[in-house]
């Protein structure tokens, strides 16, 4: 694709450079043969999810209802060419752009081309490229593709352009992967909501009164559709965990340095007091570990010195005889949460007691207030003054959660050398004190909700405590699809807020009043997820951990289609 014209350093406003952002999408979109179904807003329900089958083809749907693991297989066998399969998720996502809003642009030409050498390949060697020979993968705009536009969300940096791909890209394209499509995030990039002056608030297709959430809204959303059903995130206090939470999916978010981040785009880069990752969002478990290991089986260390020369290690090595010790988090102390989450949580322990190979003890959090102010003090050290600068070199809006985390957050803090010094020492100070109350207390995971609610109203994700601890302790985590979503407000009433609830705090009162407001009915639908974490670098323990726990308790370990 030709750079972007219209930009802010041409002499463009703001709202023209978005609303040509805009045109541009639904021109990648135009480019799909046959052509992505038209839709009137009046005709699309406040659940989208049953939408596509209803105007693709059968095969399109039987395609992209297929999980990772299932669809290797059936391309790898010549059952479905790597061409059919990637014009079938290009026309779903084309599809999902008008249901949820979470495409920045498809890349057709690119994605095509690539099936049809996999497809050759195939032919000629009789065998697979690589793990992912085929798999369509969507990638979160702030992660470069070589030639095209990169903005990480802010209007004045549109007509920036990647000089290459981004390191991951390349590894997972080494493993036989399809990139196919580019996915919306929020202004700032630091929102668990996907919200931008560039396209708008990207909805969960669950319920479009809802959040998909953030900073990887637009993965989540996506996938939540069956758009993709694999793609690349990060998360620096929630950004994987929570869209993949808000949409039902599996979501990973792996110990810092394990997985590549060169050639993402961002504000504040070089920033090293709190460290973001890369990591999957999938539609299943598996979809998860064979993104993971097939790039850790390529050595990324080796091209990207500063990530940790650490092998994939196998991890049916863990838990041979299947015991495990489980931590519960119900609340953190700070925020209670709401009844739907509460209710998931009960029901897993329920399911987990009858195990005789899981034991269940309760985890006492450890001043996860703290947790957050040490964090959100290192966030932006430079008191925000990077980020402001971004927003503010287009005159664009800021847009509601971006001000509420930046300018409304008494955290924030422009640090100099010793006090930026002091805050690290905190960070240092409570790792070691979260390790030692692990060490006297040994579990070998903890469970715990992904959030003090379902996916959120619009606007409303202000609370990232859930999620943000264990990025301040960078313990790895997973998200598993955890309970039947919302329903009826019977369903939820076991887990209501007692009578004359008196809240936590402040925060616990923003989150009990959504819950007084909206009731069970305001969330209906919503998916009801839950995260699973385990200690630095105990990646692949967690994965066998998730996958124990999943069977133990009877639960699916991928997305039902």
């Amino acid at each position: 694709m030709a750079p972007a014209t219209i930009t802010i350093a041409n002499g463009a406003t703001w709202q023209d450079v978005a609303a040509d952002r805009q045109r541009h999408r639904d021109a990648t979109i135009a480019e799909i043969r046959p052509p992505v179904p038209e839709l009137r807003k009046e005709d699309i329900p406040l659940n989208t999810t049953g939408i596509p089958k209803k105007l693709l083809t059968e095969q399109e749907i039987q395609i992209t209802n297929a999980d990772v693991e299932d669809l290797v297989k059936k391309i790898t066998s010549g059952e479905w060419s790597s061409t059919t399969v990637t014009n079938a998720f290009l026309r779903r996502a084309g599809l999902a752009q008008k249901l949820t809003n979470s495409i920045t642009e498809l890349l057709p030409k690119r994605a095509l081309g690539k099936a049809a050498k996999l497809d050759e390949y195939l032919a000629v060697n009789k065998k697979p490229i690589g793990p992912l020979h085929g798999i369509p993968i969507s990638v979160k705009e702030h992660i470069s593709i070589k030639g095209e536009d990169i903005n990480a969300g802010f209007v004045g940096w549109v007509g920036q352009v990647a000089e290459e791909d981004a390191l991951i890209v390349q590894y997972l394209e080494s493993a036989g992967a399809v990139i196919f499509a580019r996915t919306t995030q929020p202004q700032t990039l630091m929102q668990i909501e996907t919200d931008s002056n560039l396209y708008g608030i990207t909805a969960n297709p669950y319920n479009t009164t809802l959040s998909a959430g953030g900073s990887s809204g637009g993965e989540g959303a996506l996938i939540g559709i069956r758009g993709s059903i694999l793609g690349i995130g990060t998360d620096i206090g929630g950004s994987i965990r929570v869209p993949a939470a808000n949409n039902g999916l599996f979501g990973f978010k792996p110990t810092s340095q394990r997985l590549p981040s060169a050639g993402w785009v961002a504000a504040m880069a070089g920033a090293e007091s709190i460290l973001s990752t890369t990591g999957p969002i999938s539609t299943s478990l598996e979809g998860l570990r064979v993104f993971t290991k097939s790039i850790i089986d390529q050595k990324p260390w080796l091209r990207q010195p500063g990530l940790v020369g650490l092998d994939w290690r196998d991890s049916e090595q863990y838990y041979p005889d299947r015991k495990i010790r489980v931590g519960i988090i119900y609340n953190d102390g700070i925020v209670r949460p709401h009844p739907p989450i509460l209710r998931a949580v009960n029901e897993l322990v329920g399911k987990l007691q009858k195990s005789p190979n899981i034991e269940i003890v309760e985890w006492k959090p450890w001043k996860h207030d703290l947790a957050w102010s040490i964090i959100a003090k290192l966030y932006f050290a430079d008191g925000g003054a990077d980020v402001k600068a971004a927003v503010d070199s287009s005159g664009e809006p800021w847009r509601p959660l971006s001000k509420f985390i930046l300018h409304e957050n008494p955290d924030v803090t422009q640090h100099t050398i010793a006090t930026l010094w002091k805050a690290i020492c905190e960070r240092d100070n409570y790792r070691t004190a979260y390790a030692k109350l692990l060490n006297e207390n040994p579990v070998d995971v903890i469970l715990s909700p992904a959030g003090p609610s379902v996916a959120s109203k619009h606007g409303t994700s202000r609370y990232w405590g859930y999620t943000s601890q264990w990025n301040l302790l960078d313990y790895p985590a997973i998200i598993f699809p955890a309970a039947d979503a919302v329903g009826d407000a019977a369903r939820e009433k076991p887990y209501e807020y007692p009578e004359g609830y008196q809240p936590l705090s402040e925060k616990d009162k923003y989150i009990y009043d959504l819950w007084k407001e909206h009731g069970a009915e305001g969330y209906k639908d919503a998916p009801i997820s839950l995260q699973l974490i385990a200690r630095r670098f105990d990646d692949e323990k967690l994965f066998r951990a998730a996958q124990i726990l999943l069977e133990e308790a009877g639960l699916p370990a991928a997305v039902p289609a």
